[in-house]
């Protein structure tokens, strides 16, 4: 399947600012959502809508946009397995149901995958923090080598100066893709994707069917990417990177 990159991109990405640099006071959850069942817990943008925003939604994921302000934390709160995309430095203290506590540090373009379960956070940090929260809907099957017949090449096989494979698991695979100013890869093939653009891009794609298409999109901004081949070339004047999560399916 070819990608229709500029429906795509009118469609999911979300041109909003990478960071809040305040938030208003956090109100306490309604009483019939706070007790919710461990097994899961409340939805953090019901109880907590000042701190996480849907951005995007389908039937494999959610991808939310998670900002605080220094000093501010949320209540108790529950996410499913998801893929944490860092893009600011971070230091949070995170609560636990025990009533016990951990303490987080992350750097400005680092990732985690983290698996399922409810926790209360606090930005303990002295500036504010943004990150984007891919939320898994579905586990994937055990994993398997990557598909090259009716898909295409796997581009951390036949590209792998650009495409590094940077966590994998059962549901999916994390690359960071980094291309400097005028380079281009080969055709190659990635499934269903979400992609969090770290820098600024300027990108042309060639398709297979010889047409090619132009991208500009900004740091902080994602892109919900269908499956499909593309070609990409770097057309701008600064080197660009980015963190793609591959859906296994």
């Amino acid at each position: 399947m070819n990608r229709t990159w500029k429906t795509v991109l009118v469609t999911t990405i979300a041109v909003l600012p990478l960071l809040a640099c305040s938030q208003p006071e956090t109100e306490a959850p309604p009483a019939d959502v706070a007790p919710a069942a461990m097994e899961t817990g409340p939805d953090p943008t019901v109880v907590d809508a000042n701190h996480y925003k849907t951005e995007f939604e389908n039937d494999r994921v959610r991808v939310l946009r998670i900002t605080y302000g220094p000093g501010e934390e949320s209540v108790m709160h529950y996410h499913p397995d998801d893929v944490a995309v860092f893009l600011t430095d971070h230091h949070v203290e995170f609560g636990m149901l025990d009533g016990s506590s951990e303490e987080v540090t992350m750097k400005a373009g680092e990732h985690v995958f983290a698996p399922a379960g409810p926790h209360l956070p606090k930005n303990v940090g002295e500036g504010p923090l943004g990150l984007v929260l891919v939320e898994l809907k579905s586990a994937g099957p055990p994993a398997e080598a990557p598909a090259t017949v009716d898909t295409g090449p796997d581009p951390t096989v036949v590209d792998a100066d650009h495409y590094k494979t940077e966590f994998e698991n059962d549901q999916v695979r994390v690359l960071r893709i980094t291309y400097g100013s005028g380079e281009e890869s080969i055709m190659h093939y990635h499934p269903d994707a979400v992609a969090v653009f770290l820098t600024d891009h300027h990108v042309e794609f060639g398709m297979p069917d010889g047409s090619s298409e132009a991208m500009h999109v900004e740091a902080g901004q994602h892109a919900f990417i269908p499956a499909g081949q593309h070609l990409p070339k770097n057309i701008g004047e600064e080197a660009w990177e980015l963190v793609l999560v591959e859906l296994k399916s």
